[in-house]
């Protein structure tokens, strides 16, 4: 019997259609990028953590106070470290958005 082109049809499971695509969270795929912050303590790299990407605890440096899940922040690491790129982002730290900002340097 000669074998046939078609795909195997799965069973219990709806056909995707070809032309479909997953929706895009575009909030999401923008958070993953960091920029980049000059300031009297050094040049930064930071990035935004959505309230459905924060999944851990974390201790904010500036104000010594819990980062609970869910809550949107920054993680911030330095880029002009004096140990190189790997150990700042060994470094890096999860900040509330406010004590960021009011950070003071030095």
């Amino acid at each position: 019997m000669p074998r046939s082109n078609q795909p195997r049809k799965s069973r219990g499971q709806p056909r995707r259609k070809w032309g479909e695509a997953p929706e895009l969270d575009l909030e999401r795929a923008r958070g993953g990028l960091p920029t980049r912050e000059s300031g009297p303590d050094g040049v930064w790299s930071v990035r935004r953590i959505t309230e459905r990407n924060a999944a851990k605890h974390y201790l904010c440096p500036g104000c010594h106070r819990d980062i609970p899940p869910g809550v949107a922040h920054l993680v911030a690491w330095q880029e002009d470290s004096l140990f190189g790129a790997e150990s700042a982002l060994a470094d890096r730290r999860h900040w509330h958005v406010t004590c960021w900002r009011t950070r003071r340097s030095g």
